[in-house]
């Protein structure tokens, strides 16, 4: 198979994780018999920095041109202390997104047995826990409207959402269900919020073709609190945008760490597969940063984009070995942890390849 990849690290430890993602796939393609070609763009604020854009006319042509885009993160410390900023790096996240149709971000929650312990959750409530959500990524109160009013005292943000954007992430998450346990949560806020009783709405509508999936709705602060107390009841759960920006963070600790979760952003075109841990200055620059969860967005674009069950599969076998080897990045370890099985970026990166 001749795949064309754009890498687009982005900020902060995006830039060190890719490398380690983009290590993983040359190896896969080595392995397997692929060829894989690779370019480089920019976005966030590295692009502002060089460009004054946060998203380059030219790296949005070079993702329309990939067959898929492993990318890393976008922020800095600077935008976040200053509101009244009028550029920030994430204008390019959503504009990419807008841009690209990504209207479907698929993060799976997937526990290895080995990180029971790196929870802050007791491990018999972990156990068995395996959760795929379907966060809904072009709509809701990230793209509506926003302004301010009474000489800048008031601010307000407009949640919107059409019945068509609705059935399509729906439609998605239905068809997932039906490749797993048939369980699908439609998590929303349809006692308060309009947005939210369409949302019910189109979600019942859509059930009776789905005669197979058991359909349960919950409200958001009821979901958020079952996550915590019983994570292992959920299977496929599908959800607005803030709310699962919200939701899957949490989620992060069934996984032990956000240094543990992937995620794919998929619509009709060019599918983006990132971590989801953000850019992380705090950390940026110290050679810690966990590179797993941009391995496995590795695992998610191959088996995503590409149609590489197996080679998707070698991935997750080659982390979970790793784990079961007893080595861990520094956000992972513990008390237990050896000194020696420690590993910074680089080197967890090359233990990686080594179980491949």
């Amino acid at each position: 198979m001749k795949k064309h990849i754009l890498i687009v690290p982005g900020d902060g430890i995006g830039q060190e994780v890719t490398e380690v993602g983009k290590k993983v796939l040359e190896k896969i393609a080595a392995k397997f018999g692929h060829e894989f070609t690779y370019d480089e763009a920019l976005i966030g604020h590295v692009a502002i920095e060089a460009t004054g854009n946060p998203l380059p006319d030219e790296t949005l042509e070079k993702m329309r041109a990939s067959d898929a885009v492993l990318f890393g993160a976008v922020g800095h410390p600077k935008y976040d202390n200053d509101p009244s900023a009028k550029v920030r790096p994430e204008q390019g996240l959503l504009k990419m997104r807008k841009e690209l149709g990504l209207y479907a971000n698929l993060r799976p929650i997937k526990l290895f047995d080995e990180l029971l312990g790196a929870s802050s959750i007791k491990p018999e409530i972990l156990r068995g826990s395996d959760i795929l959500f379907f966060r809904e990524l072009t709509g809701d109160i990230y793209f509506g409207e926003k302004g301010r009013k009474n000489e800048g005292d008031t601010a307000y943000d407009i949640a919107e959402y059409s019945r068509y954007e609705v059935e399509r992430i729906a439609r998605k998450a239905f068809d997932a269900a039906r490749t797993r346990r048939k369980k699908l949560c439609s998590v929303d806020k349809a006692n308060v919020l309009e947005t939210s009783r369409l949302w019910r709405e189109v979600v019942q509508k859509l059930a009776p073709e789905y005669p197979d999936v058991e359909v349960e709705h919950q409200f958001v602060d009821s979901a958020a609190m079952m996550l915590i107390k019983d994570p292992k009841r959920f299977d496929v759960v599908v959800t607005a945008n803030l709310f699962g920006d919200i939701l899957t963070d949490e989620a992060s600790q069934i996984a032990g760490s956000m240094g543990m979760l992937a995620s794919a952003s998929v619509g009709d075109s060019t599918g983006v597969y990132e971590p989801i841990h953000g850019s992380a200055h705090d950390i940026t620059g110290k050679g810690i940063a966990n590179p797993l969860a941009s391995v496995l967005s590795a695992a998610l674009l191959l088996d995503i984009s590409f149609g590489l069950k197996a080679e998707s599969d070698a991935i997750i076998a080659a982390v979970d070995k790793l784990l079961k080897d007893g080595f861990r990045t520094k956000d992972i370890a513990d008390e237990t942890t050896p000194a020696d099985k420690i590993l910074n970026t680089q080197a967890a990166g090359e233990e990686l390849l080594k179980r491949i």
